[in-house]
């Protein structure tokens, strides 16, 4: 980096004698990863033994260290000279790659699927290889699945309003988008609860089918609830004035992040959802 470049880096009155900034010790990493092991333990006894302690013990936990960490990055944030524009792309560039990770995470689930949907023979103990497998009814896709389809679509583009109400410098306009995408997250949970209890085959005990259904809609249900708190983590921000339309990366990512959970939901319902089930649906006519 040339000096010039450099200096232009470090922003003025900082104090700094380069542009990058070490973060101060803290425990939250150690934290969330303790509760992060609680949950997916506290998923495992649940699904196996019906006892659920551990899982919202996890998920509290988990609850917490959100709200201290992030606590701790806004005031951060806020401090003069700490988030300088090489941290602010470093940020950047640490979403993205934060969101591929997430985007593999899922290709897991879906490679699960397709190896037995398109290859029922490969699933253990089948007589009659067919995909689903014999005795599972799935959902209509086009009942509950499509209202929450038309949700997310919805708070996608309530989220898009938001962020350029934000670049207009709107900030009534920016707080209504963002609270309507917080209410239609909420919304889609609320249906998404609705329809595991009412779904016609358990998580135990039911085959594979059940297993590739609810680990690949329960974990990206679990993603729209920390999206949820982050868009709600950002309405509390811009409510008390802390974006601008030069700095406002804080929703950015929280944005991108919502945008991510949509396009995955898509690929849930049309895989999932309806093509998964075509075979079924075929027999009723």
């Amino acid at each position: 980096m040339s000096s010039d470049a450099h200096a232009a880096a470090v922003p003025a009155g900082s104090g700094l004698k380069q542009p990058y900034h070490l973060v101060d010790p803290s425990p939250w990493p150690l934290v969330g990863a303790l509760a992060a092991f609680m949950i997916v333990g506290g998923i495992i006894v649940a699904a196996h033994y019906g006892s659920y302690p551990l899982l919202v013990l996890g998920v509290l936990l988990a609850l917490a260290v959100m709200f201290f960490w992030w606590r701790d990055v806004v005031k951060e944030s806020r401090t003069p000279g700490m988030h300088g524009p090489v941290v602010r792309l470093g940020l950047r560039y640490g979403m993205m790659l934060f969101i591929t990770s997430e985007v593999m995470f899922f290709v897991g689930f879906f490679w699960a699927f397709f190896n037995f949907a398109l290859f029922p023979e490969n699933v253990a103990g089948a007589v009659h290889p067919m995909w689903p497998p014999a005795g599972i009814h799935t959902f209509d896709p086009f009942h509950l699945p499509f209202l929450n389809t038309m949700i997310l679509l919805l708070s996608g583009t309530t989220v898009t309003w938001a962020h350029h109400s934000l670049l207009e410098n709107d900030r009534k306009g920016m707080l209504t988008g963002l609270g309507l995408t917080v209410l239609l997250g909420l919304a889609f949970t609320t249906c998404q609860a609705i329809e595991y209890s009412d779904a016609p085959f358990k998580f135990s005990g039911g085959g594979v089918y059940p297993a590739v259904f609810f680990l690949a809609t329960g974990f990206h249900g679990f993603h729209v609830i920390i999206g949820t708190c982050f868009l709600a983590v950002c309405w509390f921000r811009a409510k008390a004035g802390q974006f601008s339309p030069e700095r406002h990366f804080g929703f950015e990512a929280a944005a991108w992040y919502w945008h991510f959970v949509d396009v995955v939901w898509l690929f849930l319902f049309i895989c999932i959802y309806w093509w998964g089930a075509s075979s079924v649906l075929a027999s009723h006519y």
